[in-house]
């Protein structure tokens, strides 16, 4: 994979997507989860990712 090139004039900027408290909570579980255990959480919920308004399975 390589680099992207700006073109002369414009930059490119990436933008963090925000996260509704309830995907902070989860995310935060996973990791203590993670941490007591060392193993993965398996998760079969879907979350709503706000900036493409589509479903998307974590596994």
């Amino acid at each position: 994979m390589g680099y992207i090139k700006e073109p002369v004039g414009i930059d490119f900027v990436v933008d963090p997507t925000p996260l509704t408290t309830e995907e902070k909570e989860m995310i935060s579980e996973i990791i203590a989860y993670y941490k007591a255990t060392g193993r993965k959480k398996s998760l079969r919920k879907s979350i709503r990712f706000s900036s493409k308004t589509t479903r998307k399975t974590l596994a």
